[in-house]
């Protein structure tokens, strides 16, 4: 079994009372202070293309934002004198242990954030000891991730091609990848319109608007665009088992090709062929959970695409309780929506093994790159560091709904 980084026992007091005790960082990081910080540092160095992509989501972004608000709806009921000196928030899971329950979500297209940006991401996980989820539309090549970063796992968008399938799963198996998570969510492009109002395409279209959005932010163009361009014209390396399309086209379009094909007949496939932890991410219905788990998942990751794809669908949060109970001790994720460490303690009362966190990341490595990011994820563990001391526990084990109670 892998072990956590951090050594059980007592919280340093410094590190207990660090939220009013000012910050020893200097530069840019000084003034995050949570996760929310960085999206307004990031917005003004990035592209207003990049920018939007990251944040944009399907047409009125009612699922986006519901997402967050479905965490408020939730009130916390904390428990006094319950002797919490003694307190950790490592976790294991598929037989190893993680030094918090909450990873980095897969994001495409990580490197136009900051120079390497999957790699900068994987990084900074693997040196927390947290998952990271490396997506099927990044432009690096998985095998230069898995070496980076051993531990990461790999998310994969798939056709309705058996022999295309194949040769993916067996591509991912060969990079050393332990776990596969096969995101189901996307049988077709949701609609984007934000993004593209922003002018962002995929694959970026050259013209007068972009070329300026470029020129306009000279350090994001110096030091992650044209650092990039050094190595080659970056191409979507993950798609399949062959080269995708490169980033920057007039005429290629990204291949969504037979995705509306994709059906449970193929998870079954995957099971049969990839020796791995398998996770379906995509799930909302606990009726798909179910199939999922009856196909041979071995976990779920409840997700609506952070917004990105069926505007109006529900918040993973609101069907967390009911898709636990349908799958019994089959472990449920969920993403969309994370903020604060609050958020995270809640999802884990209402059932949920693990948490993972995109756009936050994101935004940290577009800031700092990787002591931005691993700046995100010391301020988050220290959130759920105090949240379960003022909540009364001493352990993740120890939290559940008794701990909760709805607002409205």
């Amino acid at each position: 079994m892998k072990q956590a980084l951090d050594a059980p026992g007592q919280t340093p007091p410094r590190q207990a009372w660090a939220g009013i005790g000012g910050s020893s960082l200097r530069g840019a990081l000084a003034k995050v202070l949570a996760l929310d910080d960085f999206e307004a540092l990031a917005r003004k160095r990035l592209p207003k293309a990049i920018y939007g992509y990251i944040s944009g989501a399907a047409e009125r972004n009612l699922t986006r934002d519901d997402n967050r608000n479905a965490y408020d709806g939730w009130g916390f009921v904390p428990r006094v004198l319950r002797n919490v000196a003694h307190r950790s928030m490592r976790t294991s899971l598929f037989g190893v242990d993680y030094a918090a329950p909450f990873g980095i979500a897969p994001m495409g297209i990580a490197a136009l954030s900051t120079y390497q940006g999957d790699i900068v991401l994987a990084q900074a996980a693997e040196q927390a000891n947290i998952p990271f989820v490396l997506s099927g539309t990044s432009l690096t090549r998985m095998e230069d991730v898995a070496k980076a970063a051993p531990s990461s796992w790999f998310q994969a968008y798939l056709p309705g091609t058996p022999e295309r399938i194949d040769a993916l799963v067996s591509r991912v198996a060969a990079a050393g990848f332990r776990t596969l998570v096969v995101t189901v969510d996307i049988p077709v492009a949701g609609n984007r319109e934000n993004i593209m109002r922003a002018g962002f395409s995929t694959p970026l279209r050259p013209g007068v608007k972009l070329a300026w959005d470029g020129v306009s932010h000279p350090r994001w163009l110096l030091g992650t665009f044209a650092r990039t361009l050094l190595n080659g014209m970056p191409h979507f390396e993950n798609s399949f088992a062959e080269r995708g399309a490169p980033i920057v086209s007039r005429t290629v379009d990204r291949d969504f090709s037979q995705r509306d094909h994709f059906d449970w007949s193929h998870i079954r496939r995957i099971r049969e062929r990839w020796k791995g932890d398998l996770v379906i991410k995509g799930i909302i219905s606990p009726e798909d959970a179910v199939l999922a788990r009856s196909h041979g998942a071995d976990a779920v990751v409840l997700s609506n695409h952070g917004g990105r794809q069926l505007d109006g669908a529900i918040s993973p949060l609101r069907v967390l309780p009911a898709v636990v109970d349908a799958v019994g001790n089959m472990p449920v994720m969920i993403d969309g929506g994370v903020r604060r460490g609050t958020d995270v303690v809640k999802a884990l009362a209402l059932g949920a093994k693990f948490v993972f966190v995109g756009r936050p990341f994101n935004y940290a490595a577009a800031v700092a790159s990787c002591p931005g990011v691993a700046h995100g994820i010391s301020l988050l563990k220290a959130e759920i560091d105090r949240d379960l001391a003022m909540l009364g526990v001493t352990g993740l084990d120890e939290l559940s709904s008794s701990h909760l109670r709805r607002f409205y």
